[in-house]
């Protein structure tokens, strides 16, 4: 019986895969990947995804008239506007406003602030929602399971103002637990009121409200993990540790640069009801941020031009964290919120 020359064995591999559709290891690109097939013609897409398409009009339609729209507002940033004018009446300013933003103080003090949040939150909050979501993983009874999922997650459908009154009367001047510190002898503890430990209030506050959210988009990136993976990994003697450590994070960090990436481009948008309800009890300079300096500066002010730069600002500094970010990721091999060009 005559033998498989290694020449006939890789033409045969070839020809297997040719006829498969796949692509032989010559015609593969760096890194071993096969060059992407050619997309469907938009006539056959069409005609296959009409159903999803129209369902996306609702959708669509508020978008396009909520957000977008909206966004051509954004030309007061380079007029002297006033409300009692027409936007094509008002004089054109160019970059006149934005010259005086960064010359305002006011302005630095609220990025300032904006800044020191934002990475307190993004540190403080960010890795709550995947510890939550490994926990409900691990947990054996479904029943438990959606207790638990419930009681972290109903927060997220309070107001700020109601969240903002419940820590008051647990951590405020008159809250349960100063009440207990003075019954016993002790000092009131001015959580509430406190400039310095600001931030990690505020991240408190945030962890408390939106972290069981957060953890959803989390369980439904360890749902998509095979089984088989953990059953062949505890087979192999890997215990619970090696298991997360080795399987379940490199599986969620697809998910986990995404939401990173998305966390950055709104990294200066900290929110805006969380500090004006909060801006009595600790004063202008600790939680002025740009969302309040614009609706100060436009609004109560009546400076719409300055507001507007300042939000066109904060914008457009989101976007460019946005592109880095996700060419960042694709540095690191992942897809972030769109993939890049074929290498």
């Amino acid at each position: 019986m005559s033998q498989t020359t290694p020449a006939t064995a890789a033409e045969e591999e070839a020809i297997a895969l040719r006829t498969q559709g796949g692509s032989s290891p010559s015609r593969r690109g760096r890194k071993g990947r096969a060059p992407r097939r050619p997309r469907e013609p938009f006539g056959v897409r069409l005609r296959r995804d009409w159903q999803m398409l129209v369902l996306m009009i609702p959708g669509a339609l508020c978008l396009l008239l909520f957000f977008y729209i909206p966004i051509l507002g954004n030309v007061i940033a380079f007029q002297d506007y006033q409300p009692y004018l027409k936007i094509t009446e008002a004089p054109y300013m160019a970059m006149q406003n934005f010259i005086d933003l960064f010359d305002d103080s006011r302005f630095f003090l609220a990025l300032k602030n904006t800044l020191i949040l934002a990475v307190v939150q993004l540190v403080l909050f960010f890795p709550v929602p995947i510890v939550l979501a490994l926990v409900v993983d691990s947990m054996v009874t479904p029943r438990l399971r959606k207790a638990f999922q419930s009681i972290v997650y109903l927060p997220h459908f309070l107001s700020w103002v109601l969240v903002i009154a419940l820590f008051q009367q647990m951590l405020g001047g008159a809250g349960f637990i100063n009440k207990f510190l003075l019954t016993h002898g002790m000092d009131a503890i001015p959580f509430m009121t406190n400039p310095s430990t600001f931030p990690f209030l505020v991240a408190f506050e945030n962890v408390w409200k939106d972290a069981g959210w957060g953890m959803i988009i989390f369980l439904a990136a360890l749902a998509s993990i095979d089984a088989s993976l953990y059953e062949s990994a505890a087979a192999d003697g890997a215990g619970r540790f090696r298991r997360a450590w080795h399987i379940t994070l490199p599986g969620m960090r697809p998910v986990i640069v995404l939401l990173l990436i998305l966390n950055l481009g709104s990294i200066l948008t900290v929110g805006f009801e969380q500090f004006i309800l909060q801006r009595d009890a600790v004063g202008a300079d600790a939680s002025e941020v740009l969302d309040t300096y614009a609706y100060y500066t436009g609004v109560i002010g009546g400076d719409w031009s300055m507001g507007a730069a300042a939000g066109l600002a904060k914008g457009v500094v989101g976007t460019i964290l946005v592109l880095l970010a996700n060419k960042f990721a694709h540095m690191l091999g992942e897809d972030g919120i769109y993939r890049g060009s074929a290498r």
